[in-house]
């Protein structure tokens, strides 16, 4: 797709727009943490710090969305909220864009709809709460996030607190190498959980800089190595979560879904939602921190590789 035909679908914020045109840093933030992944307020409020941090850090952020089948490329104040409040929001993943794009309806993107818009866009560095990747019995259900496949073959390196550990992290990890794709663990030697620093298993790769994660990126996408790159950056240890506690109530919630028949792109908020009830807002809380504390290391990585593209 030329630039020419983009301009029928994408509209980018004149902010980003004028940082993209200037070679400035502008970091990447996906709609569906907005619309699916928290309830109001503490969505809206967690978007608008997410960007405040992002900012204070040197970069642009850039929370991306389709709005009557347009993609927004950067939301304004109104828009955040309307994602906040508004009920019916399709979650788009790449499956869905042409189909929403085209009906001219709106859209909460996901983690590989979000890392397309950002591509499209010029932007390759993306901040998230957490990864999909492959479900728990995908043996049978064969349910493997589009996040992992998006990851393979779009230039946008994603920093997360590691796969959501509703998730079957050892699985999720043997299929991002199948893939190709870099798995960095960000000061750590192991790939974190979301709510818990420690999943017990292992990255292939450690680094301990924002700089060292930039020289990495320039160099894969100069090499013509096409693929994202995940980023696992814990949880802060203050908010960390205890791990045999927030195993046992995944694991309760998991049961739940399976008894109800929730499948497919419904499964991870109906867990989310189970799970914030049962740790009594804990475990909403360690999201809301963890996602502060990816966009401050985005931000730098946004940074460190605007200085050396």
């Amino acid at each position: 797709m030329n630039n020419v035909n983009l301009i029928n679908y994408l509209d980018i914020h004149p902010e980003v727009k004028t940082a993209l045109e200037e070679g400035k840093p502008v970091v990447a933030l996906e709609s569906t943490i907005i619309s699916h992944g928290m309830p109001y307020p503490q969505n809206v409020e967690t978007a608008r710090e997410t960007e405040r941090i992002i900012r204070e850090y040197g970069a642009v952020p850039a929370t991306i969305a389709i709005i009557k089948g347009r993609i927004k490329i950067g939301l304004d104040d109104e828009q955040l909220e309307y994602f906040g409040k508004a009920s019916g929001i399709a979650k788009v993943s790449r499956r869905d864009m042409a189909y929403i794009v085209s009906q001219e309806v709106d859209g909460a993107t996901t983690v590989a709809a979000t890392m397309i818009c950002a591509e499209l866009a010029g932007i390759h560095v993306f901040v998230t709460g957490g990864i999909g990747g492959v479900h728990r019995g995908a043996e049978n259900t064969f349910d493997i996030s589009a996040d992992l496949t998006e990851l393979s073959k779009t230039n946008v390196a994603v920093i997360c607190a590691g796969a959501k550990s509703i998730l079957d992290i050892g699985l999720t990890l043997e299929y991002l190498e199948t893939l190709g794709v870099p798995v960095i663990g960000f000061g750590t030697d192991e790939f974190p959980a979301f709510y818990t620093r420690k999943s017990g298993y292992k990255t292939n790769i450690s680094l301990n800089s924002e700089k060292e994660i930039a020289k990495m990126l320039k160099a894969k996408w100069e090499l013509g190595l096409e693929g994202g790159v995940v980023i696992g950056n814990p949880i802060p240890e203050a908010y960390s979560m205890d791990e045999d506690y927030i195993t046992k109530n995944i694991d309760v919630a998991i049961l739940e879904a399976e008894k109800l028949g929730i499948k497919g792109k419904d499964v991870t908020p109906f867990l989310l939602d189970k799970i914030k009830t049962a740790t009594e807002g804990k475990s909403l809380e360690s999201n809301i921190q963890l996602v502060y504390n990816n966009a401050r290391v985005g931000a730098k990585i946004a940074v460190d590789l605007a200085g050396c593209l």
